[in-house]
């Protein structure tokens, strides 16, 4: 965003990144299951926004990390990220949208994923890397202030790469229920992620999940 757009470099970019990232979410599992992928990345330039009715979460923990990644100019950065961590959880009515600035001739273009309309999406292994979140929440026996290596009530810390406190904060619950999620996030990873009834678009012009 700092930069100045010339020619249509930045229009392939976005073709080239963006249109692929349907196949890229159904395979990340595969990858994460067979050893292929990192538990952790250098994330994009782009935050991304995702909107559910509910989310049901089975083995439930959350701890602060830190996400090394990219300015859309290509510089260094680092967002402070809280993770929430998930057994197995289903999410009714997930929307998820980035929207990539500065395209020539078209200006903003936004890629939109909306899935679990009238089957939740359904997840196994599920992180997100979360620096905003809105939502009414419900815990079953939480447990607030353990270290984070100790949380054992979800599927662990993501190892890796990963930078975080293995003796900092974190609390688990054995279950989340949380419902009118509105969230801003940096990174989501899955061992498997089903989304039914999937639908993608991509528009010229800012069109958010919220």
């Amino acid at each position: 965003m700092e930069s100045q757009v010339r020619g249509g470099t930045r229009w392939k970019r976005f073709a080239v990144v963006m249109v692929p990232s349907v196949a890229a979410t159904a395979c990340i599992g595969v990858a994460l299951a067979q050893g292929a992928l990192a538990a952790s990345f250098s994330v994009s330039g782009q935050s991304f926004k995702v909107s559910a009715d509910k989310l049901v979460g089975q083995g439930f923990e959350q701890y602060g990390a830190l996400d090394n990644g990219y300015t859309l100019s290509g510089g260094q950065t680092t967002h402070p990220v809280a993770v929430s961590a998930f057994n197995s959880a289903e999410i009714t009515n997930m929307c998820q949208s980035v929207v990539t600035p500065n395209i020539p001739v078209l200006g903003s273009v936004s890629l939109v994923l909306k899935a679990g309309a009238d089957k939740p999406v359904e997840a196994s292994q599920l992180y997100i890397d979360v620096d905003d979140l809105s939502a009414d929440a419900t815990f079953n026996n939480i447990d607030i202030g353990v270290a984070a290596q100790d949380a054992g009530k979800g599927p662990g810390m993501k190892g890796g790469k990963e930078q975080a406190n293995p003796f900092g904060f974190a609390q688990q619950a054995d279950s989340a229920t949380l419902t009118g999620v509105k969230q801003t996030a940096w990174a989501t990873t899955a061992g498997t992620f089903k989304l039914s009834g999937l639908h993608m678009s991509v528009q010229a012009g800012t069109h958010e999940c919220y």
